[in-house]
């Protein structure tokens, strides 16, 4: 996890010492290197920040804000571009230098040969902002689930931007005005989604969009959408080894890393799944995390304990006690803004279990949305299902009634 800042500046010189306040709120980020570009040639002009935590190529060859060969464009990202080596070698067949190992290179050179459709070929969790000095104009882009933040906001005469909602703060200009119609989806949701914030000056970039600001002003696009067609026509034993094939080859590339990799392992399915592809795609013994509750109707540790068993992990466990709520307001300063999600508090404890061992874990959120795995789904199909059998009237009530079922 990286965290990066930037203020682009259409009328004034834009400030360094801004961009450095707006760092310090995201050092947790990056603990590992500090970078600061200024660009003050004509307007507009702008301040690029970054904070790293080194995952691929560790030298200083990674340093970013990071430059293209003639410094004409700028990068600072945040996140993991899971088939970088794939790109770089594309692109060194037409004729790109790569100066580094990283995966940041290989974006910036992207870039160069398709400019905003750079982010099609790219398959990873990712938000990155690229620098053109020529065409003086700032581009902004996010990965297709939003596993990597960006905040901005516009003011008059500037644009700001920062991984975290905290990291704008330090910002005089942006005002904190509570954001009622972003109050009511928090109700409704349980977060607030975007490109909503908790403040009415501050907004999120969505998932799978990019973002351009140029002549003082910017526009926002979706780049891609999930698409169910075409359909399939294989039997059920065709698509289980499918499944098993792409589940692979999607970990084994996650698990390029110049540092230590490990898993969180509940014991159910999914989390299971990743270590069993762990194991098969790594040489080395695969280091697996859990937690778990003094109560034994909570405590599915006995789980995670039998996956390690049959895959020779090295695991580690840590139990969450009542006490475990003093970490709170910590928590609610790091996420920005009202989240309801009660897991946030375990999967605290069990990050910083697994920081002390692993700089980078794999997981398996987004398994039960992948794979139906909530009650919820099967109620969706009874209702279809009943809608094609009842009257109209009838498809109504039951419909009313599904709702009123648990889970």
């Amino acid at each position: 996890m990286c965290g990066f800042a930037g203020y682009l500046s259409f009328q004034l010189p834009a400030r360094r010492s801004t961009v450095e306040k707006m760092l310090k709120e995201m050092v947790h980020r990056g603990p590992d290197d500090y970078g600061i570009h200024e660009d003050a040639l004509a307007f507009p002009h702008i301040v690029l920040g970054h904070r790293r935590l080194s995952i691929l190529d560790l030298s200083q060859a990674g340093h970013q804000p990071m430059a293209n060969e003639d410094g004409t464009l700028w990068i600072v990202f945040n996140g993991e571009i899971y088939n970088y080596l794939e790109l770089r070698k594309d692109l060194v067949a037409r004729g790109h230098k790569f100066h580094s190992e990283t995966d940041t290179e290989t974006i910036l050179h992207l870039y160069e040969e398709h400019g905003t459709e750079c982010v099609s070929y790219l398959r990873g969790m990712f938000a990155f902002a690229i620098w053109d000095s020529k065409n003086r104009d700032l581009f902004l882009a996010r990965d297709r689930v939003g596993k990597k933040p960006i905040y901005y906001a516009q003011v008059p005469g500037g644009f700001f931007f920062a991984s975290e909602i905290h990291a704008l703060f330090p910002v005089d200009k942006i005002g904190r005005t509570l954001d009622l119609v972003a109050l009511d989806l928090y109700f409704a949701y349980s977060y607030i989604p975007s490109p909503y914030s908790i403040f009415q000056e501050i907004r999120k970039l969505p998932p799978a969009c990019t973002l351009v600001v140029q002549s003082g002003g910017f526009f926002v696009r979706q780049y891609w959408s999930l698409d169910f067609s075409p359909k399939l026509e294989i039997s059920f034993s065709e698509a289980k080894e499918q499944l098993l094939s792409h589940l692979e080859e999607s970990t084994r590339i996650r698990l390029r890393s110049d540092v230590p990799l490990g898993c969180f392992l509940s014991g159910g399915v999914d989390s299971s799944s990743i270590v069993a592809m762990m194991a098969r795609c790594s040489t080395s013994r695969i280091k697996t995390f859990s937690i778990g509750f003094p109560e034994k109707e909570y405590d599915e540790t006995s789980y995670a304990r039998t996956i390690s068993s049959l895959y020779d992990t090295e695991h580690h466990e840590c139990i969450v006690e009542p006490l475990s709520i003093e970490v709170l307001p910590e928590l609610v300063r790091h996420y920005g803004e009202p989240f309801a999600d009660s897991s946030a508090l375990p999967s605290w404890y069990l990050s910083e279990l697994t920081a002390r061992h692993v700089t980078v874990v794999l997981n398996g959120d987004g398994g039960d949305e992948a794979f139906a795995g909530y009650n919820k789904y099967y109620d969706g199909l009874r209702l279809e299902t009943l809608s094609r059998v009842l009257p109209q009237s009838l498809a109504r009530s039951a419909n009313r009634l599904i709702r009123l079922l648990p889970g």
